[in-house]
């Protein structure tokens, strides 16, 4: 199995068990409650889980601890960040383009919760090529 298969696979096993929490859920909950099915699903489903794992800045070669925290991490490749707003901004992107980078995974999922159907609210993201 290639690298690009092993991830799309963890994607699509992410995608998977988002879609049956917002089945069961349904929009207009907060973010800690979906991120906590979520967790419990996909370690459910057999993966690997981290949940609010610290992610340190690297200024001029020092660690700073800014605050920064990955919502979950599966498999150690894929980080997930879990929003439950009304429709997600540039910001959104942004902050999760910069947690991937930071962390050195390669694909990452932006996930919002709060819509009528969840595939409107799923961005994957891709570091570079792989």
């Amino acid at each position: 199995m290639t690298e690009r298969q092993r991830l799309n696979g963890i994607t699509e096993t992410i995608i998977g068990a988002a879609i049956q929490v917002h089945r069961v859920l349904g929009p207009g909950l907060l973010e800690s409650a979906y991120e906590a099915c979520l967790a419990y699903e996909l370690r459910r489903r057999g993966l690997s889980l981290e949940q609010q794992i610290p992610l340190p800045l690297v200024y001029e070669q020092v660690k700073l601890d800014c605050g920064y925290r990955i919502d979950l991490m599966a498999e150690r490749s894929v980080v997930v960040e879990v929003n439950s707003v009304e429709s997600l901004a540039p910001i959104h992107e942004a902050q999760v383009i910069s947690y991937f980078k930071l962390s050195g995974c390669k694909v990452a999922l932006l996930i919002n919760f709060n819509v009528r159907v969840l595939r409107d609210g799923i961005r994957r993201f891709i570091n570079g090529s792989f």
